[in-house]
C-alpha cells in the first residue's frame, strides 16, 4: 500500500475541516496477521478486475521499469518516454515468438500475472480506448525485418487484427529505408514529430519502432496574459528564467507524501486524461526515491486519495522531444535473450533476433484549454489560507488515462529548456 498521504494539507495545519474528516489522511495498515494469527489479504481493487484495466496496469508497470532504467542511465538529463508505445511493439512481437521467447517477453510485460486467455484482443481494446480522437494521443508501433525475409502468413494476420499494423521488410538501401520510416512516422503522427536524419543500422535483423505524440489541452485553460518569465531552480546554486503559466485560483487535486517528501498534484486534461506532478519539497535533481515508488497500483491509489483544493499555481510551458535508440535500456529489463538466441519461428523459418529498438516521442503543454472556468461540480476543500503549488524546480510528471489507468507518457524535467 502507498503510505501517502497524506499528511494532507489539513494534516499539516493548512486545513480546517470537520471532525468527521480528520482521519482522512490516516495511513491504512499493510496486510498482516489478524488477532487469530491468520494472514489478512487485501481484496483486489474492483478497478483492476476489468480485463482492459488489468492489462493496462501490467504494461504500465513495464513502463515504470523502462522509465526507471532510462532515468538511471541519464541522471543529469531530462527524460521523456511513451512506455505504452514500446510495450505495444514488444507485445506485438510476442505473436511471432516460440514458447520460450514468448514467456520472456510476457514476464517483462507482467502478463504472467494476468489470467486473461486472450491478451492480444484485450490489447486491441486498450489501444482503441487510449487513442480515441478526443484524447489527443497518437501512438504507433511497428516491426521492421531484415531484407529478403520470407514471413509466415500465420504471423501477419493476428498482428494486423490485434495491433493494426503489418511488418515492414527493409530494402537494404539505407537512404530509401530511412525515407520510408520517416514517411511512416509522419503519417502516423499527422506531421507532429520531426523527421529524423539518423541513419538506420546496417545489420538489422529485427527493429522495433515505437512513436508517440501528445499535446495536452487542460480542462480549464490558462490566461496567456498571466504567462511571464519566472525563476526555475535547477539546483541550490543555479536559477534560470523560463516562461511560467499562472492561475491564482486553480482547482487541482493535491496531497503531501511525507515518506517521499514531495507534494503531489493532479491536473485534469480533456478526454479523460490527467497529469500527476511529483514535486520534491526541496530543490533536488535526485528524484530516485520518487521514481522507485512508481507502480500502477501506487499511482491508482494516489488518484483515489488526492483531495480537490484551490491553489495559486505556476508551472512552466513544456515541449519535450526524444529521438533515439533505447536498445540498451530494453536489454536491462531481463530481455537480453531477445538479442542473443531467441525463438521467432512463428515469424519465419530463418534464425532472426532483435537488434534495435527505436523510440521517437514528443510531448507538450501550453495555455490551451477546453474552457475558461472550472467545473461547477468540483468543490474544493476550505483552506485556512491559500495553497501555493509552484512547479519551479526539478519534477516528475505522469500522463495517465483515467478510463483504463494506462501510463501513456512519463517525464523527468530537470531543465524546462532542454530537449
Amino acid at each position: 500500500m502507498m503510505k501517502i498521504l497524506m499528511a494532507f494539507l489539513w494534516a499539516v495545519a493548512f486545513v480546517s475541516y470537520s471532525d468527521s474528516q480528520n482521519t482522512a489522511g490516516a495511513e491504512e495498515p499493510l496486510p498482516g496477521p489478524d488477532a487469530t494469527g491468520a494472514t489478512v489479504v487485501e481484496e483486489e481493487d474492483p478497478f483492476f478486475k476489468v480485463p482492459v484495466n488489468k492489462l493496462a496496469a501490467a504494461v504500465s508497470n513495464f513502463g515504470y521499469d523502462l522509465y526507471r532504467q532510462k532515468s538511471s542511465e541519464s541522471p543529469t538529463n531530462n527524460v521523456l518516454m511513451s512506455p505504452l508505445s514500446v510495450a505495444t511493439a514488444l507485445s506485438a512481437l510476442s505473436l511471432g515468438a516460440g514458447q520460450r521467447t514468448e514467456s520472456t517477453i510476457h514476464r517483462a510485460l507482467y502478463y504472467d500475472l494476468i489470467t486473461n486467455p486472450d491478451i492480444h484482443s484485450t490489447y486491441k481494446e486498450l489501444l482503441a480506448s487510449v487513442t480515441a480522437s478526443q484524447k489527443n494521443l497518437k501512438s504507433a508501433s511497428r516491426i521492421v525485418l531484415e531484407r529478403k525475409l520470407r514471413i509466415k502468413s500465420g504471423f501477419i494476420a493476428p498482428l494486423e487484427k490485434s495491433y493494426g499494423t503489418r511488418p515492414r521488410i527493409l530494402t537494404g538501401n539505407s537512404r530509401i529505408d530511412l525515407q520510408e520510416m520517416n514517411n511512416w512516422v509522419q503519417a502516423q503522427m499527422k506531421g507532429k514529430i520531426s523527421r529524423s536524419s539518423r541513419e538506420l543500422p546496417s545489420d538489422i535483423s529485427i527493429l522495433l519502432f515505437a512513436v508517440a505524440h501528445f499535446k495536452g489541452q487542460w480542462v480549464t485553460k490558462f490566461d496567456s496574459r498571466k504567462t511571464s518569465l519566472q525563476d526555475f531552480h535547477l539546483d541550490d546554486d543555479r536559477t534560470i528564467k523560463v516562461p511560467m503559466m499562472s492561475d491564482p485560483k486553480a482547482l487541482l487535486r493535491y496531497g503531501l507524501d511525507s515518506d517521499l517528501n514531495c507534494k503531489i498534484a493532479q491536473l485534469p486534461l480533456s478526454g479523460s486524461m490527467t497529469i500527476i506532478f511529483f514535486l520534491p519539497v526541496k530543490v533536488t535533481q535526485n528524484l530516485t526515491l520518487i521514481e522507485e515508488s512508481l507502480t500502477s497500483e501506487f499511482v491508482h491509489d494516489i488518484d483515489r486519495e488526492l483531495k480537490t483544493v484551490q491553489a495559486v499555481l505556476t508551472m512552466p510551458k513544456i515541449r519535450m522531444t526524444y529521438d533515439g535508440a533505447i536498445t540498451e535500456t530494453v536489454k536491462q529489463l531481463k530481455l537480453q535473450s531477445l538479442f542473443d538466441s531467441p525463438d521467432f519461428s512463428k515469424i519465419t523459418g530463418k534464425s532472426i533476433k532483435l537488434t534495435q529498438v527505436e523510440h521517437r516521442a514528443a510531448f507538450e503543454w501550453n495555455e490551451d484549454g477546453a474552457g475558461t472556468a472550472p467545473s461547477s461540480s468540483l468543490q474544493p476543500a476550505r483552506l485556512t489560507f491559500p495553497l501555493d503549488y509552484h512547479i519551479n524546480k526539478p519534477f516528475i510528471f505522469v500522463l495517465r488515462d483515467t478510463d483504463t489507468g494506462a501510463l501513456l507518457f512519463i517525464g523527468k524535467v530537470l531543465d524546462p529548456r532542454g530537449p
